[in-house]
């Protein structure tokens, strides 16, 4: 119970302490990255993954890394805001739909990091790719698009707890899949992975502070 009393007391104190974190946590992996690149951990994790290749799990991990290109993306954020905006849920719709700047600024992280992609002569390339390596674009938009998904899964009462748990797993079971992917298709290295995590961990308590606290002033200025 103290822990709870703690916990709600000093949620704000808490919250931010935890965005600073991840804050700090994704400058020093960059500069790690720019600097100091780790390659001997990178391509250990790398062959590692890639050692465990079948022609049925190459396909499975194709699929899933598909559904994170950018014009099957955007046409995934759109459908699912689209869906909640026809169910009334607005400020769902627009959550989901602001996912999309999550390309955007990792988009703008790789011109600024700039780091190479893994070549052919390093792991096995099972996917042709452009643009920079660091941060994953494809695991920064399945941590905003489906973390944003888990805020909603939480927030709407309607949904009965056991759907929520199966929900919530699934979620959570495509962000790790979309991440293991990149590694096992040869297009990003393990620190790539990690940094688009970080970022894309950030976003989702960003866009979390603003959805859960107008929700909470909506319910405040439409009492039962």
């Amino acid at each position: 119970m103290k822990l709870i009393t703690f916990l709600q007391t000093n949620k704000s104190v808490l919250f931010r302490s935890v965005l600073a974190t991840l804050f700090i946590a994704f400058v020093l992996l960059s500069c790690l990255v720019l600097f100091i690149p780790p390659k001997y951990l990178d391509l250990h994790i790398s062959r590692e993954i890639q050692e465990k290749q079948t022609p049925g799990l190459n396909t499975l991990m194709i699929w899933i890394s598909w559904l994170g290109r950018t014009p099957v993306s955007v046409v995934m954020v759109i459908i699912s805001s689209l869906c909640f905006l026809f169910l009334s849920y607005k400020k769902e719709a627009v959550l989901i739909l602001s996912t999309l700047l999550s390309g955007v600024i990792g988009l703008g992280m790789k011109i600024l990091i700039n780091r190479p992609r893994p070549s052919k002569d390093l792991v096995i390339l099972l996917e042709e790719t452009k643009y920079q390596s660091f941060p994953s674009g494809h695991v920064l938009f399945y941590t905003v698009f489906f973390g944003a998904l888990i805020l909603i899964i939480l927030r709407l009462k309607k949904i009965k707890y056991t759907l929520k748990i199966f929900l919530i797993t699934l979620c959570l079971s495509m962000i790790f899949l979309g991440a293991f992917s990149r590694i096992y298709l040869g297009a990003h290295w393990f620190t790539d992975v990690v940094g688009g995590f970080i970022l894309g961990t950030l976003c989702v308590l960003l866009m979390g502070y603003f959805y859960i606290g107008n929700s909470r002033k909506i319910s405040e200025n439409n009492p039962l």
